[in-house]
């Protein structure tokens, strides 16, 4: 049986599945950003770094080595911050008779691998002044931000008199208690998939290298590292974190507070993580969780889930080793959204 197996692995030409890294470039200033990508399957990424003039103009920005990194992920997306590092026009006082709206959140909120334009703020933004209105939405969005940050950046948007907050959390956001922290050693497989990362050559084999022993390999590495990211999120809002959970429920508690203390509103727009949405999603239970806490707590929120249930995962992604929300994902979300803003600027 081995050998058939074997056999049949090689007459396939099967190799482990494994893609090249993205890469981000800053400018000096940090003021603009590159999301670059080694291939552009769906046509969408639309900066193409071989092109000596695209070089050029962005080296002139203050980019440091374009050349190397269009040698191995050359296509790109913009991204603009402004004064405070958000990827929005700068921030000032609220016009008259606009009502403001100003999302909070990580990667998934910026717009990691998706064009300004496409980016659920943008999407929002359109659509709740297209049924008439004078909304403003703004993408106060920063990469690689848990809680406490999210609440101190919370805690500085209020100076720019935001009529509605709406937090847009990823299930990673939960503050970490440090025991919980300090023991945890997880490939965070369900965001960016490191897993699948290929090194700098391909594997090659060999005659004799057994395809069945790597099959086995790979799917035993995998088996692991899910069960190690799964167990991860799900503890974050279980007893094995309960100090940083609670310090989560306190923040998000006194959001709404300070919110409605302002004549404003505060919402949760939660987002599932784009893994099993069409075969057993494994955070079903992390979303009641979260669900639950909420509705007793009578914080307005959006769960995600029932909206992207059912869909092929891999059609939601940027990348498929970089599983942001892609334009087809925003675009989902803010029309999940836009009516429950639209409600509570009433």
């Amino acid at each position: 049986m081995a050998l058939l197996l074997e056999g049949g692995l090689r007459v396939l030409r099967w190799s482990p599945e494994r893609y090249r890294a993205p890469a981000h470039v800053y400018s000096t200033r940090r003021t603009v950003m590159l999301d670059c990508y080694p291939e552009n399957p769906r046509g969408y990424f639309d900066v193409d770094l071989r092109d000596p003039v695209v070089r050029a103009r962005y080296e002139g920005e203050g980019m440091p080595r374009l050349a190397a990194v269009a040698a191995r992920a050359p296509f790109a997306v913009e991204v603009r911050y402004n004064e405070l590092r958000f990827r929005d026009a700068p921030l000032g006082p609220k016009p008259p008779g606009v009502v403001r709206v100003m999302l909070l959140g990580d990667s998934f909120t910026e717009g990691q691998g998706v064009r300004e334009g496409d980016t659920c703020a943008r999407r929002l933004q359109g659509l709740l002044n297209r049924e008439g209105g004078r909304f403003e939405v703004r993408n106060c969005g920063r990469r690689a931000t848990d809680f406490p940050e999210l609440f101190q950046t919370f805690e500085s948007l209020l100076a720019f008199e935001p009529d509605v907050v709406v937090h847009a959390m990823v299930l990673n956001d939960g503050a970490r208690a440090p025991a919980f922290e300090a023991r945890q050693q997880y490939l965070n497989d369900w965001i960016v998939d490191q897993a699948r990362w290929a090194g700098p050559t391909a594997p090659a084999f060999g005659f004799f290298d057994s395809r069945l022993l790597a099959f086995a390999g790979e799917g035993l590495h995998r088996w692991r590292v899910g069960r190690a990211s799964t167990r991860w999120y799900r503890d974050l809002y279980g007893p094995a974190n309960a100090e940083g959970w609670a310090r989560t429920q306190g923040y998000l508690r006194a959001m709404d507070e300070r919110m409605r203390a302002r004549g404003g509103r505060f919402v949760v727009m939660l987002w599932p993580l784009l893994v099993g949405l069409d075969r057993g999603y494994p955070f079903e239970d992390v979303h009641r969780t979260l669900d639950a806490f909420f509705s007793g707590a009578g914080i307005p929120h959006d769960d995600l889930l029932p909206v992207l249930r059912g869909r092929r995962p891999s059609d939601l992604w940027v990348y498929p080793v970089d599983m942001h929300p892609n334009a087809e994902a925003n675009r989902l979300a803010a029309e999940s959204l836009a009516p429950v803003v639209r409600a509570l600027a009433r």
